[in-house]
């Protein structure tokens, strides 16, 4: 007996369901094996950390940029990233980025050519070559002197007052707003941490501060005190005041601590009681602006030698006399441990130091006593006239000597000086920063305080080696 073949199942091809010329068409296209679903992908993604970035030509470790890119369906570690235009390649073109990393987040550094401004499109190439772009717009400052020890401080243009918060980390007091920012000193980029106190002030406008000096973890900050540029008195200026830190480095916070609003009287009233020599009450009239030489305007502070209660105060202006080639001014403050809390301020003898001409821009002492003073033009807001570091030993009646001329064909002035190395050893390293809030940074003839975004705001830090 003949036995019956099991039944089975054929799945039709695709030349059987399709008409002929269709078939052929479909397994062209999909091959043999058309019968195997594949994984669909989905079109990438691309994002940037921040969609604006700032460079300087012949700059050394400029900030970068974050991008992250996915692809659904797809191992982030094969999309590939690149920069496939510019729309100033002189300024700089798309191989002058570079992008480093693999998976879900990459590193985008630009390399300047020139100054000025260009947009740049950055596109992830995925699987099945799918593809998107997004648009980085890059702006470009000029090259500087010394620029292997420059770095740049992003996220505010105007870096009025600073001082060390440990292990290389800088806090940076900026004069157009009432916020400290908190920058690793030894890279370029963005504030780690930022605080804005303008609440804890009360304050509705810019305290302009100038100056600040640290005693232990209290640190003691000043604004200008004097007039605007218009010649108003704004009460928010007339502040000096106290922030707490704890930790250090990366880890610093910073805490509100107390405030007085009236050094500036007390000055202007000590300086009438003593037959006004410095002119203080003259020059803080309605009307009187304070950069003049005979001016009033606060920039510098730091502590007598030895002493948590007497600060100095350092002057921009007046020149004693008020005149060319006139003196510094610093006046000891006495008991500014309490004027922070809104005691009135009582004065010691007032101390003028010759600095070849120039005023106070800031002073800082380190644990020896030793003192640097950066010395500038009374009137210039950029580097269009001499500025000088100085030694000093604080004590009155003994004259400072010069260290150093500083470069002065750069944007920008210098404003602060973060810390003090043992001035008796050869080879130590200071490091300076500059305003650069008055500075065209990227030659359109905008100021970089006036700037739409932060990211292209920046201040310039510099390391000097000092003899």
């Amino acid at each position: 007996m003949r036995r019956r073949r099991k039944a089975v199942a054929v799945r039709p091809s695709v030349s059987r369901l399709l008409p002929t010329a269709t078939a052929v068409a479909l397994l062209a296209v999909l091959g043999p094996a058309a019968t195997v679903h594949a994984a669909s992908t989905g079109t990438p993604t691309i994002k940037l950390s921040a969609g604006y970035l700032s460079g300087a030509v012949g700059a050394t470790g400029d900030p970068v940029v974050t991008v992250t890119v996915a692809q659904s369906g797809a191992d982030a570690s094969g999309l590939t990233v690149t920069a496939s235009k510019s729309s100033r390649s002189t300024v700089a073109g798309t191989g002058d980025v570079r992008v480093t990393g693999t998976g879900t987040s990459r590193t985008v550094a630009v390399t300047a050519r020139a100054q000025g401004y260009a947009d740049l499109t950055l596109k992830v190439t995925g699987a099945d070559g799918k593809s998107a772009t997004t648009t980085l717009h890059y702006a470009a400052s000029p090259a500087v002197q010394r620029s292997a020890d420059a770095r740049y401080l992003t996220g505010a243009s105007d870096a009025s007052a600073a001082v060390d918060a440990g292990n290389g980390y800088v806090l940076v007091a900026n004069d157009e707003d009432n916020t400290l920012r908190l920058y690793d000193g030894s890279v370029s980029g963005a504030p780690v941490k930022s605080w804005d106190l303008s609440s804890a002030l009360g304050a509705s406008k810019e305290v302009d501060i100038e100056g600040g000096a640290r005693v232990g973890n209290t640190v003691y900050w000043t604004g200008s005190l004097g007039n605007n540029k218009d010649g108003e008195y704004k009460a928010d200026r007339n502040t000096v005041f106290t922030t707490t830190l704890s930790g250090s480095g990366a880890s610093t916070s910073v805490a509100f601590g107390s405030a007085g609003h009236k050094l500036r009287d007390d000055l202007v009233a000590w300086d009438k009681a003593n037959g006004n020599r410095y002119g203080f009450a003259a020059a803080t009239a309605d009307g009187q602006t304070p950069k003049q030489v005979d001016g009033f305007n606060v920039e510098g502070l730091e502590f007598a030698p030895g002493s948590t209660t007497t600060a100095y105060v350092g002057f921009r202006a007046p020149l004693v006399p008020p005149a060319n080639g006139g003196k510094a001014l610093i006046v000891p403050v006495t008991n500014m441990d309490q004027v922070v809390r809104g005691t009135k301020a009582t004065f010691g003898t007032p101390i003028e130091l010759d600095l070849g001409g120039l005023s106070v821009r800031d002073l800082r002492r380190n644990d020896k006593g030793q003192y640097l003073i950066v010395a500038g033009s009374w009137a210039a807001e950029d580097n269009s006239a001499p500025y000088a570091l100085y030694r000093w030993d604080g004590v009155a009646g003994h004259q400072p000597s010069k260290v150093l001329d500083l470069p002065t064909a750069d944007a920008g002035g210098w404003e602060s000086v973060v810390s003090v190395p043992d001035l008796d050893v050869s080879g130590g390293r200071v490091q300076l920063i500059t305003d650069d809030g008055s500075a065209d940074l990227y030659g359109d003839g905008t100021e970089a305080k006036d700037l739409s975004h932060p990211e292209w705001q920046k201040s310039r830090s510099t390391f000097f080696t000092l003899g």
